[in-house]
C-alpha cells in the first residue's frame, strides 16, 4: 500500500525556491528566484504560520500573493499603482 504524504512532508522534500514552485505549478523566472527567493520564502512560510493552509491549493494560493506582492513592490512608484497582474494571477 502507496503511503500518502502530507504537502508539510512534501514541502519537506523540497530542496529549492524553484522546486517550491514547480511543486505548486508557479511559473517564474530563475533571474527573480535568484533575487528574491530568500525573500519569498521568508514570506510564504510566514504565510503558511499566519492562514494554517489545509490543501494543496490553499498553500498554492498563499505562495503565489507572496509572490505577486513581491513582483508589485518592484513596480515604479510613479507608474500605475494598481497591479495589472500576472498571466496566472487570482487577483485577476
Amino acid at each position: 500500500m502507496e503511503k500518502l504524504f502530507t504537502i508539510k512532508e512534501q514541502l519537506a522534500t523540497l530542496n529549492t525556491v524553484m522546486d517550491l514552485m514547480n511543486f505548486f505549478e508557479i511559473d517564474c523566472e530563475q533571474a527573480f528566484i535568484d533575487c528574491y527567493g530568500e525573500r519569498l520564502l521568508k514570506r510564504f512560510s510566514g504565510a503558511i504560520l499566519i492562514k494554517k493552509p489545509n490543501d494543496w491549493f490553499e498553500y498554492r494560493r498563499l505562495l503565489k500573493n507572496e509572490y505577486c506582492r513581491i513582483n508589485r513592490s518592484l513596480r515604479p512608484k510613479d507608474g500605475r499603482s494598481a497591479c495589472r497582474g500576472c498571466l496566472s494571477c487570482e487577483r485577476r
